[in-house]
C-alpha cells in the first residue's frame, strides 16, 4: 500500500473510535465488512448479518448502512468493496 494511502488511513483512525480495535487495518484489510458502494457522500450499504450490534451501522428504510469513515474511503479511494449475492432486506 503506498505511503500516501497509509498516511490517509492513519488521519482517518484518529479521528474516529471503533468497537472493533481497527481490525481491518490491524489484518492488512483482509477482514472487511461485507458492503457496497451506492453512491452516497459518508455512507456505504452493509451486507453484513447482525449488523444491529454494530455501533457504526445506521438504520433507514428496512436496510442498514455503514458510517464508518474508514470503510467508506476504503471502498471509494481503493475499490475495496465486499459483497456476497444477497443484500440484506
Amino acid at each position: 500500500m503506498e505511503n500516501a494511502v497509509l498516511q490517509q488511513v492513519n488521519e482517518i483512525r484518529k479521528r474516529m473510535k471503533c468497537s472493533k480495535g481497527f481490525l481491518c487495518a490491524e489484518s492488512g484489510f483482509k477482514k472487511l465488512c461485507k458492503a457496497k458502494d451506492v453512491g452516497l457522500k459518508r455512507h456505504l450499504l452493509c451486507l453484513e448479518r447482525g449488523v444491529v450490534s454494530c455501533e457504526l451501522s445506521l438504520f433507514v428504510e428496512k436496510k442498514y448502512y455503514c458510517t464508518c469513515p474508514l470503510r467508506v474511503y476504503l471502498a471509494r479511494n481503493l475499490q475495496m468493496e465486499k459483497m456476497d449475492n444477497t443484500e440484506m432486506v
